[in-house]
């Protein structure tokens, strides 16, 4: 279950700490004084008191040995050094082989099949599918454990997720690849999906010329015979996430519109899909994971849903994956709050402890806040996913694009305040806050940017009945603790009646129904010192724009160490 095959003997025998120790006992001299031990050997499940506390929640509290155990398994130094690995060492575009064949095939470092090897064996890309239950919090609480190792291999995993849901609009490819895709198991060999210990799935939705705008695709599938049969797809794909996946949902044009099909990367046996990668992309983070330009030579695709209602067929996966968008910046966040608080509490500046400083106990606070905030959200969404009621698919409709766009804007901004409490051993690469910065601002891109976001939040305020109302409900069930929760509410309702005269201001109006949702779940399932002081600095407007800013008589002291428990 938790494969670490690879890992066996790749570090030295003698941890870090116990050099140090032998060091410091024969010549102190040696040691750099006043400096923060390595941040490893934390249960990063047990430790994060607001996850814990949001799987008993959520009714999935039998899962709690198995986060245990992964987030054990997170905290471990070998582990954590696989994170550096596979982003020192990104994958690499084999186009040819030896003798000029066209292969297209990427190479992982060992670091990133390991990684993949433990998120799969776990069910990090399955749960959900395999479980009658709880599936969806019970993944959530996991992913947001393990994604701290390292974010960039958890795209594949988060896809495989989200494919399922799509591909069941078409029954028989559904009984064909979710067999497939549900495996516990990751198998990175190029070999047809059927002869392979398990499969993953990937996506490639928007062009060069149209970006978020995917009616603007030029990509064409011509049908070859009766239903069933395969499609030839021509055109190319600006992105394709994770290349080396089994199968990709894509779209493509037909005499209808933008459908969507299965795209399998293998047909057989040494018989590849015409699928040519042109480039891997050189981006500013998430560097162990490939991204690529690919094109289409008469591939074959099978069709997904019906043909012309492409965008409405791939939209179950796009949710799943706006899910892990907020899952995976919480995540991000939790990471920078971890490696702040370690570093403060270790350090001293002044004459004090840099935790005991009372600014710092408020940048910490602050953090702490924002980090059980997103985490709280993340959650609930996740429990809504688990369930079959009506009005909670209303309620994750909208909610979803919610908290995506107001998480996923907050993490680049807090990972920054982390890193600036290291200072100077923050900037530098070594202490890993440099990959988790750039890795930061992704998730407000990847399945929508911050525009296209709220944009969404109009269209299913004002065009799918009763999601609206699912949310203000939702943000009213804390209005007896919180009466402001009320008026953003009844503002937010106004300013949504008229969706032409509300699209200047949606970045406001999404804020403020983020921020009031976050607000209503602290007041009604967090510590009173929590609510109280997220209420003050983010609802009644006490605190300033800047992480820290906070005013006096806030309980930074509890809030500090709720955050971090191992620390004492």
């Amino acid at each position: 279950m938790l494969a670490l095959t690879r890992i066996t003997g790749m570090m030295e025998a003698m941890s870090v700490e116990k050099i140090v120790s032998a060091q410091a006992a024969s010549d102190p001299r040696l040691v750099a004084p006043n400096q923060p031990p390595p941040l490893a050997n934390v249960d990063l499940f047990a430790t994060n008191l607001p996850l814990v506390e949001s799987l008993q929640r959520s009714g999935v509290a039998a899962w709690a040995d198995r986060c245990v155990e992964i987030g054990t398994l997170a905290g471990e130094p070998e582990v954590l050094a696989l994170g550096a690995l596979a982003n020192d060492n990104p994958p690499q575009l084999k186009a040819f082989d030896r003798y000029g064949n066209r292969v297209d095939e990427v190479e992982y470092h060992p670091a990133y099949n390991d990684l993949m090897d433990i998120a799969c064996g776990n069910g990090l890309h399955s749960l959900p599918w395999t479980e009658d239950q709880g599936g969806h919090a019970a993944r959530a609480a996991m992913f947001m454990t393990w994604s701290q190792v390292e974010a960039g291999h958890g795209c594949p995993v988060s896809m495989t997720y989200a494919a399922v849901p799509a591909l069941r609009a078409t029954p028989a490819l559904a009984a064909e690849w979710e067999p497939l895709l549900t495996r516990n198991a990751y198998d990175g060999r190029s070999l047809p999906a059927s002869e392979k210990n398990g499969a993953l799935a990937g996506m490639a939705m928007t062009e060069k010329q149209g970006g978020s705008d995917v009616r603007a695709n030029l990509t064409t599938a011509t049908p070859t015979g009766g239903p069933g049969d395969p499609w030839l797809i021509d055109g190319h794909k600006w992105f394709c996430s994770a290349p080396m996946c089994d199968i990709f949902l894509i779209l493509a044009k037909t005499d209808e519109g933008p459908t969507c099909f299965a795209v399998p990367r293998l047909l057989g046996a040494d018989k590849r899909n015409g699928i040519r990668i042109q480039r891997l992309k050189d981006k500013l983070g998430n560097r162990s994971n490939a991204s690529s330009e690919i094109e289409f030579h008469g591939t074959h695709g099978w069709l997904v849903g019906e043909s012309g209602r492409g965008i409405q067929a791939i939209i179950e996966m796009v949710n799943h994956t706006r899910l892990d968008c907020v899952l995976g910046s919480a995540s991000g966040m939790r990471w920078a709050l971890a490696q702040a608080a370690h570093h403060a509490a270790h350090r001293s500046a002044f004459g004090k402890v840099i935790a005991e400083q009372p600014m710092m106990q408020g940048v910490l606070a602050d953090l702490a806040l924002e980090s059980e905030a997103a985490t709280v959200l993340g959650m609930r969404l996740a429990s809504a996913y688990d369930s079959d009621s009506e009005e909670e698919a209303k309620f994750r409709r909208i909610a979803t694009a919610v908290g995506k766009y107001w998480v996923c804007k907050r993490q680049p901004a807090m990972v920054a305040e982390a890193l600036e409490v290291l200072g100077g051993n923050g900037y530098a690469e070594e202490s890993g806050l440099p990959r988790l910065y750039r890795e930061a601002p992704l998730n407000g891109i990847w399945e929508g940017s911050g525009n296209v976001m709220c944009l969404d939040v109009l269209r299913a305020a004002t065009r799918e009945e009763g999601t609206l109302e699912a949310l203000l409900t939702e943000i009213r069930l804390g209005a007896d603790a919180v009466p402001e929760l009320e008026a953003i509410a009844r503002d937010s309702e106004s300013a949504l009646a008229n969706p032409r005269a509300a699209e200047p201001s949606a970045r406001l109006i999404v804020e403020r129904l983020a921020i009031g949702l976050q607000a209503s779940l602290l007041a009604r399932f967090a510590p009173q010192h929590v609510a109280d002081a997220f209420v003050t600095t983010r609802v009644r407007g006490e605190g300033g724009r800047a992480f820290g800013a906070v005013p006096a008589g806030l309980a930074t002291d509890a809030l500090v160490a709720r955050a971090t428990p191992h620390l004492g």
